[in-house]
């Protein structure tokens, strides 16, 4: 792609009202900030294009096609490329997004604290980062370590958060000379308006009660409230951390996870039609419904897999806590599949590093692409309707009769905190 050396306003002015183009403002913007560019470029070389100069220390190599949004529409801009080193200019584009910046910041401290593999070394050079010192480096993670830190200390005034998805992830750190493994905690939930939301990301060296339990109560010191239900996976210590850190609310057990780990217990030549009679149960039409079900493939399991029919009876109000909720919500509170979807992007980042640095490098990574996800959903359109979530708010409450003739009342009332 081409652009002009020089420029002299009058002269663009009217060739480009000479064309009469519709697209007259856009190509006057393209033109101007290209020549803004090249005469930048002019001065890195030492020299303007094409001039034999003694103070010349660089010379041009063509161009680089980079389009540029502005109100007036898309523009093609021409940014000049050098023979040695790099051009950008950063007064008018922006050069990577958050998590790029991330994944860059991570790969190039890996690379010079001489922990990096071969692979890490390929992708540095991919990504342009073999020539960055550290103070270079250190000025990006700062910078992004400020935006992340915001971010996952932000107060949770959305609230109340009726429906909250928590999981964790194992990635592998460097800590006093050798890799262990670490927990990647994160908190995503439903708000006030209906959208989704990260709620909170925290690192914990182990996934035990502890753990959790010191990450669910930073989100309500933050101001997480409201929550009626919280969905996972079994994880160890959890169901107790909820009690605590969240009173009133539920728990529903992942189905998903949940019939992986009910095949274990039956022959591998049963598990298919095994499965296939467990997920009959939420294949029903009402809460009744799916009960009823529930008994019959208990009853149904007995006989031949004694084992699996009493492991499911006792998982029965884990695994049924989402019929006390709307129908058409079901597919949403049911499993973890959400935030399963929410975990393949952080891989996607992650698995290009494979081992972390440090804690530090990991939580600005992951809180990076957390923070992406969290304003793609603040755009987007919302994840439950206000009705689905005000009839979710509603519980029945049978109170006690005054006297042994009175009958009992019914009453409802919405929970607003």
């Amino acid at each position: 792609m081409a652009a002009p050396h020089s420029i002299e306003p009058a002269e663009l002015l009217e060739q480009q009202l000479q064309g009469a183009s519709p697209d007259v403002l856009r190509q006057m913007i393209a033109s101007l900030a290209n020549a803004m560019m090249s005469a930048q470029a002019d001065q890195v070389c030492g020299a303007g294009w094409g001039e034999r100069s003694d103070a010349r220390t660089n010379r041009r190599n063509g161009y680089r096609a980079r389009e540029w949004d502005t109100r007036a529409g898309t523009v093609e801009l021409a940014v000049p490329k050098l023979r040695e080193g790099s051009y950008f200019p950063d007064w008018l584009l922006t050069h990577r997004r958050r998590a790029e910046q991330a994944l860059v910041t991570v790969v190039a401290t890996a690379y010079l604290l001489g922990v990096s593999t071969r692979r890490v070394e390929r992708l540095a050079e991919q990504l342009g980062v073999k020539s960055l010192s550290r103070s270079q480096v250190s000025e990006m993670a700062s910078h992004l370590d400020a935006q992340v830190t915001a971010f996952r200390e932000r107060p949770l005034d959305q609230g109340p958060y009726t429906f909250v998805w928590v999981d964790a992830l194992v990635v592998k750190v460097r800590e006093d000379g050798r890799v262990v493994n670490v927990h990647a905690l994160v908190a995503t939930g439903v708000n006030a308006d209906g959208h989704r939301e990260i709620l909170g990301l925290d690192v914990a060296s182990t996934e035990d009660g502890a753990g959790w339990l010191a990450f669910l109560r930073g989100l309500v010191a933050r101001g997480l409230s409201g929550v009626q239900l919280v969905i996972s996976d079994a994880h160890p210590g959890l169901v107790a951390a909820i009690g605590s850190a969240l009173p009133g609310a539920a728990w529903q057990r992942c189905r998903t996870h949940y019939l992986r780990n009910l095949l274990t217990r039956v022959p591998k030549s049963a598990q298919p039609h095994v499965a296939t009679q467990v997920r009959t149960i939420f294949d029903q039409a009402d809460a009744d419904a799916v009960a009823a079900q529930y008994n019959r493939v208990v009853e149904a399991l007995e006989p031949r897999f004694r084992e699996a029919a009493e492991h499911l009876e006792a998982a029965r109000a884990e695994l049924l806590a989402f019929t006390a909720y709307p129908r058409e919500i079901w597919r949403q509170i049911w499993s973890n599949n959400p935030q399963e979807r929410l975990n393949k992007e952080i891989r996607r980042r992650t698995d290009v590093v494979g081992i972390f640095p440090g804690r530090d490098a990991l939580i600005r990574l992951v809180g990076a692409v957390l923070a992406e996800q969290h304003d793609e959903w603040t755009e987007g359109r919302r994840y439950m309707s206000l009705e689905l979530l005000a009839k979710s708010r509603i519980r029945v409450v049978t109170t006690e009769p005054a006297t042994s003739h009175a009958e009992p009342a019914e009453t409802t009332e919405e929970l607003t905190a």
